[in-house]
């Protein structure tokens, strides 16, 4: 077998190793590894220990801080110089994403210059790719420029599936935190057959929102609330509060990114609104908290996502 004829060589950034083991035991994928250590100074080694000229090399590794994001863009670098046939960047959960546009004279658009960072790897014989995930907002990816493509993947069944089980004994309302997510909560409402909710949201000042109104009757009814991500938490528990006040029976939620930081999901289970709490694996905090908070907090894993869509673009 030729080299470009093997198997995708996937490294993993640490936090992602978890993930990358689960893409691995699915076949196909040939794993590679990594030398990382860290220096006194906070400085950092890395090294690609196995070889990846005349490789398809997959990088996995979130933007979930400023760390991350270079230690991604150092391994890209070196996998593209070190003479890789084709590099994809598979970035789960791409971090800034709600930065993604300037609101007063001065300010940092994070998401773009976080796209240009990592359009301004060097390009590996066939190109480069970035894999996203549910992006907070679709236009992201034309944040990205030069040849590097950006693929803007679906956890769209992932999320279904979940949906079903929560809700498999009982009609639902599928709810909202706000209207922003509406055409996203409609479109899976209709595909599940279930009504749909929204908070309709007054502000008070400058840094400070309320719920004014829920959108539909919820009275009695099982409320599954879906948003893309739960950061802190805070529009969460809102609109649970709203839902709970116009008479829902049962509330849970479900998202695709579970970023929680702190004591972010601790506050979610100590409020007694939700059964369950359900997010996907696309950032790593959600594994290191399942076993803490393991019949409260469900994560699904979309390492198979992933995994499919490598390979289909691989046999292109």
């Amino acid at each position: 077998m030729h080299q470009h004829d093997a198997p995708i060589l996937l490294f993993a950034t640490p936090r992602y190793r978890p993930l990358a083991a689960a893409m691995l035991e699915l076949g196909v994928l040939d794993e590679g590894t990594l030398d990382v250590r860290t220096f006194p100074d906070g400085e950092w080694y890395q090294r690609l220990v196995t070889p990846v000229a005349g490789r398809r090399v997959a990088l996995l590794g979130g933007t979930i801080d400023d760390a991350a994001a270079m230690r991604l863009y150092d391994l890209a670098c070196a996998a593209a110089e070190g003479g890789a046939l084709a590099l994809s960047l598979v970035v789960p959960y791409y971090g800034y994403s709600t930065m993604e546009r300037a609101t007063k004279p001065g300010e940092v658009v994070t998401a773009k210059s976080r796209a240009r960072l990592l359009s301004s790897v060097p390009l590996a014989h066939h190109g480069n790719e970035v894999l996203l995930l549910d992006l907070h907002t679709a236009g992201l990816p034309h944040y990205f420029e030069g040849p590097i493509t950006p693929v803007h993947l679906s956890a769209r069944a992932v999320v279904l599936r979940a949906a079903q089980r929560l809700t498999a004994d009982n009609r639902f309302v599928l709810g909202s935190v706000d209207t922003g997510r509406a055409k996203q909560v409609e479109s899976l409402a209709l595909e599940l057959g279930a009504g749909v909710a929204f908070v309709f949201k007054r502000r008070v000042d400058g840094d400070t929102t309320r719920v004014a109104a829920v959108s539909a009757a919820v009275d009695g009814q099982t409320v599954l609330i879906y948003d893309d991500m739960i950061r802190t938490g805070g529009s969460l528990l809102g609109a649970a509060r709203a839902y709970r006040d116009a008479g829902a029976r049962r509330i849970a939620a479900i998202a695709t990114h579970g970023v929680l930081p702190g004591d972010a999901l601790a506050r979610l289970r100590a409020s007694k609104l939700f059964d369950e709490v359900v997010v996907t694996d696309s950032h790593p905090r959600a594994r290191e908290l399942e076993a803490e908070h393991r019949g409260f907090l469900t994560v699904e894993s979309i390492a198979p996502l992933l995994h499919g869509a490598l390979v289909r673009r691989e046999r292109r």
